[in-house]
């Protein structure tokens, strides 16, 4: 397999993969501490996704740190099928989440104009962006994935 940017193991993958750590605790952590969040299945989806997201990507990055140190190669194609299928997995799963709160975040917002509190709109709003922003680079990384996988 050949190695490139955002393959598992180079500096640009642990990037992508603390990037997709940062976001995800940032969207859930704004989130969180809303005070009606939990009113909204769609902030509650959003929150158990980008958990699922972050514990996903903070495995991958420990696992680049340890092949980048050691530098190893993580281009075993049963591991990177599975790098591939957890991707994607979590790419949809973020996607739908960011998605669905998106929705009612603007139903919230603009269509029932029923947002008084300020901040706690800003706040699902920031939620929202950060988890849009956490589904980029896991679409990064599973696009790299997927190419990967294609190029073995």
């Amino acid at each position: 397999m050949k190695d490139f940017p955002g393959t598992p193991g180079t500096l640009t993958g642990l990037v992508l993969r603390i990037s997709q750590c940062i976001f995800a605790v940032g969207s859930i952590a704004t989130m969180a501490t809303t005070h009606n969040f939990f009113n909204f299945t769609a902030f509650c989806y959003l929150i158990a996704s980008m958990g699922l997201q972050f514990i996903w990507s903070f495995v991958l990055a420990v696992l680049d740190a340890y092949a980048f140190v050691r530098k190893k190669a993580l281009h075993n194609p049963v591991l990177v099928s599975l790098f591939v299928v957890g991707d994607w997995v979590t790419a949809t799963l973020s996607l739908a989440a960011a998605s669905a709160s998106a929705g009612i975040t603007v139903l919230y917002l603009n269509d029932l104009k029923s947002c008084n509190l300020g901040v706690e709109c800003q706040k699902y709003q920031m939620s929202v962006a950060l988890a849009y922003l956490s589904w980029v680079t896991i679409a990064i990384s599973s696009l790299i994935m997927l190419w990967l996988l294609a190029a073995g």
